[in-house]
């Protein structure tokens, strides 16, 4: 009898911008990070995280990248008239990629297009002018990174080291970060590496509707997600619409809705001191019952308990 071999773990693919003005010891040390990990990876299941550091006069029109990283600046560029790049991001995070930033790399970002209605970050120094350049974002310069699913924001000019654990724990798990860490010399303490589940959609198939419904779904958290809903923004049947998201997501829509509200609540548990009436409302539910059962369902954790452990206010 033929023994089933697991099949190895897929390599990610992470693409680092060197636009104009960028801090390259930032993007250099990212690449550092990344590559004791994989060492330490090797020894595991033997995931690595490809990377490239990607000139952006030069940009490949394929492949879609598991991750794009947009690193720090010190020159004052903030990207206005690269429209070419802005571009580039924007068909990178519709393919699936992950748009992440570190400091003043949020710019472009916000001028991508991808930033209105979400929680982000950036150096403290430049709350103002990111403000007035992105009215729509929800700044949160407090925080050091933000993770909200396809979009992770890091905050000042060395947060490129949190932003890069961050891809670490993501991809390779919580035990290899604690191995860079001590590899590097890095001191993990009040860093934002918590050992929690989140939700992870899917956004790598090829059905591309359902790829632009599910962008719209986590930038209007609060709206009427009904299948019924759903099924009229797209112009298709309920039935044809359930038959499509399960293929391309792996989830059923009503499941996908619930790991998603409960997700962007994690946040603003951990990012507000919003009440949690206030927060089940902030993500489309009315019965604040109702909502603490389903979170502590999906999370392990009442909501009040979640926010006591992994508070970063």
């Amino acid at each position: 009898m033929t023994k089933n071999v697991p099949n190895p773990p897929t390599d990610v693919h992470v693409g680092l911008i060197a636009y104009r003005g960028v801090q390259m010891s930032a993007a250099l040390g990212m690449v550092d990070v990344l590559e004791v990990a994989n060492r330490y990876g090797a020894d595991c299941d033997g995931r690595q995280i490809n990377h490239s550091i990607l000139q952006a006069d030069d940009l490949p029109t394929a492949p879609f990248f598991d991750a794009i990283v947009l690193p720090p600046n010190l020159t004052g560029n903030r990207g206005a008239s690269d429209d070419k790049l802005h571009s580039w991001i924007k068909e990178q995070h519709a393919g699936g990629a992950i748009a992440c930033s570190a400091c003043a790399g949020a710019f472009w970002l916000g001028h991508a297009g991808l930033l209105d209605g979400r929680p982000v970050t950036t150096h403290w120094a430049l709350e103002e002018e990111f403000s007035a350049a992105f009215q729509h974002a929800n700044l949160l310069s407090e925080h050091i990174l933000i993770d909200d699913n396809d979009i992770v924001t890091a905050g000042g000019v060395m947060a490129w080291v949190d932003l890069g654990l961050h891809l670490v724990n993501r991809w390779l798990g919580p035990a290899i970060v604690s191995q860079v860490c001590r590899h590097m010399l890095i001191d993990p303490h009040g860093r934002e590496q918590r050992n929690y589940r989140s939700f992870r959609p899917k956004f790598d198939h090829a059905d591309q509707p359902i790829i632009d419904l599910q962008r719209w779904m986590e930038s209007n958290v609060q709206a009427d997600l009904s299948v019924a809903e759903l099924a009229r923004k797209l112009s298709l049947s309920e039935r044809t619409l359930h038959r499509r998201f399960a293929r391309a997501t792996g989830l059923a829509i009503g499941t996908y809705v619930q790991e998603l509200r409960v997700e962007k609540a994690r946040g603003l548990l951990e990012r507000t001191t919003m009440p949690i009436s206030e927060i089940c409302w902030a993500v489309g539910y009315e019965d604040p019952s109702a909502f603490s059962r389903l979170f502590k369902s999906v999370s392990g954790v009442t909501a009040s308990d979640y926010r006591r452990r992994f508070t970063v206010l």
